[in-house]
């Protein structure tokens, strides 16, 4: 559910911005939805005492991953400049809970949902960070903003459960599709806010 971006550099246009905004946007929707089918389709039956499957693997440790990566591939279609403190700060923590992802496939789903929480909190907190700090420079975050918020819930939430026998992966179906409600909201409020400035 979470995104980080600098903000835009002093030759990059908001409208420049905005547009590579809405095309990561939404690949990163259309990522969270088929995530959330394979998660379906393969593991959701699974709880925290069961060993994650090699198929469930795979699902957890490409989540954070893809996290990082797109955090790179927004900074690219932003048209920005070099990763400032924030972003690196997120692409390190994407890396690092993608090494605690392929941990927690040798050991427990619990395992798995505690590495998911703590990396959904974090993240969470740093794309609260990003929307306010472009709040001026593109606007029409705050659907950002309640990602962010929800995302901070959601990892406390997840880390909780991984204490719970009864738990299981199918905890973060909602959590991937909400993430893919609020980028598609995003690329919405910022199709509106370029529609009207350039009225």
């Amino acid at each position: 559910m979470t995104r980080t971006t600098t903000a835009p550099s002093r030759t990059t246009t908001p409208s420049t911005t905005s547009s590579g905004l809405r095309s990561l946007y939404l690949i990163r929707v259309a990522f969270s939805l088929i995530w959330v089918a394979l998660v379906l389709a393969t593991s959701a039956s699974l709880v925290s005492t069961d060993e994650p499957t090699a198929i469930a693997a795979a699902l957890l440790v490409v989540y954070p991953l893809w996290d990082a990566i797109a955090t790179l591939l927004e900074q690219r279609l932003a048209g920005t400049g070099s990763l400032d403190r924030v972003g690196a700060t997120n692409v390190v923590l994407g890396l690092a809970a993608t090494a605690g992802m392929i941990a927690a496939a040798f050991a427990t789903v619990a395992t798995a949902l505690l590495v998911f929480g703590v990396w959904a909190l974090l993240s969470g907190a740093i794309q609260l960070v990003v929307a306010v700090r472009r709040r001026r420079t593109v606007g029409a975050q705050w659907p950002m903003v309640i990602s962010g918020s929800l995302s901070v819930l959601a990892g406390a939430s997840f880390a909780a459960m991984s204490a719970s026998d009864t738990s299981g992966l199918s905890a973060l179906v909602g959590y991937s599709a909400f993430g893919a409600f609020w980028f598609l909201v995003s690329v919405i409020a910022l199709s509106v806010r370029d529609r009207r400035a350039s009225r």
